[in-house]
């Protein structure tokens, strides 16, 4: 069976985008591949985290995998920090990937902002530890959303020059990308250019997946939109933003296509459709939200979950290190 490395940042306040760009996804992606889903904090403190609200954030983030149905006994949920091959592994990857890959990734271009020379090193170095993530368990696909795709890349290249370099042929994967769904990319509610995102100053751009029933109405009855009715064709949203985000959320929930929606709703006014769109996100986040407030309230269920995913993962990551260790040319006891 083909595996899979998934990662999240613990970032808190996870929302719609990050479930229907990624969440739903692994969720769906268990049944069919050997899945490794982890809590990325090694990632997380490339910029500052108050210590106390990371290890809240990773505890919320392992409640909402588990609340959105990943089995943590069928599959692997941990945080990266506990294994601490995927470190080790990514030195190594320090000393084969090239300043000038690194330079362009627009990633770090667009966090660091104009003031590069304050970035931490850990951000810029960002792509080799997710190379690390990705390679020390030899995954063969990754699940990304277009935002990552050229760290994913950076990742093959990395892996093929250590092939090479080393006279390894193979030994590491070309890992494929996975793009699911008709929302990998979910915009903001209140500016349909913008990615949805938990930085956002407006609570209204974005539906959480803490957000209860009233708080989910509320948003999409709120949300942006344009005094046309709804087209009949897909076309007939190129040019409206916001429109396309509410057609593509409702989409993606109901499991069907834009041009389906489309059909079904075309020359509606967006105020009964939005009404629709609220009770479909209400049915389909409330039960996560509630299983979600559960689970944080047993901080032991959590941790003892991250702590057997955590050894189980390093079962597979400890020999594929010490083969790498061997075959740079390490000395070990």
């Amino acid at each position: 069976m083909s595996r899979i490395f998934s990662g999240i940042q613990p970032t808190g306040n996870l929302h719609l985008g990050n479930y229907l760009g990624a969440v739903r996804n692994w969720v769906r992606l268990q049944h069919d591949y050997e899945s490794i889903y982890c809590v990325v904090d090694l990632h997380a403190i490339t910029v500052w985290q108050e210590p106390a609200e990371l290890r809240r954030a990773i505890r919320e983030v392992t409640a909402i995998l588990i609340a959105a149905g990943i089995d943590p006994k069928k599959n692997i949920v941990f945080n990266q920090s506990q294994n601490p091959d995927h470190a080790q592994l990514a030195w190594i990857f320090n000393c084969v990937a090239r300043l000038g890959w690194l330079n362009r990734m627009t990633q770090f271009k667009e966090k660091a902002g104009k003031d590069r020379e304050n970035a931490s090193v850990g951000l810029y170095s960002y792509p080799n530890l997710m190379a690390a993530d990705i390679l020390a368990y030899k995954a063969t696909h990754v699940p990304v959303g277009e935002d990552q795709k050229q760290h994913l890349e950076l990742a093959r290249d990395i892996a093929q020059k250590f092939n090479n370099d080393f006279g390894v042929p193979g030994f590491f994967p070309l890992t494929e990308p996975l793009i699911l769904g008709e929302a990998t990319r979910v915009m903001s509610l209140r500016d349909g250019a913008k990615k949805m995102s938990k930085s956002d100053p407006s609570d209204y751009s974005r539906i959480n997946l803490t957000d209860d029933a009233d708080a989910i109405a509320q948003k999409i009855r709120k949300a942006k939109t344009d005094p046309e009715p709804l087209p009949s064709e897909p076309a007939g949203l190129e040019a409206r933003p916001e429109a396309k985000n509410l057609v593509v959320i409702y989409a993606a929930l109901a499991d069907t296509t834009v041009a389906a929606v489309l059909r079904e709703v075309g020359g509606q006014q967006f105020s009964a459709f939005k009404q629709r769109l609220a009770d479909l996100c209400v049915e389909k986040l409330g039960p996560i939200a509630g299983e979600m407030n559960r689970l944080i309230a047993d901080t032991a269920y959590l941790d003892a979950v991250l702590r057997d995913g955590a050894g189980r993962a390093r079962a597979l990551s400890r020999p594929i290190l010490d083969e790498v260790m061997d075959i740079v040319g390490f000395v070990r006891a």
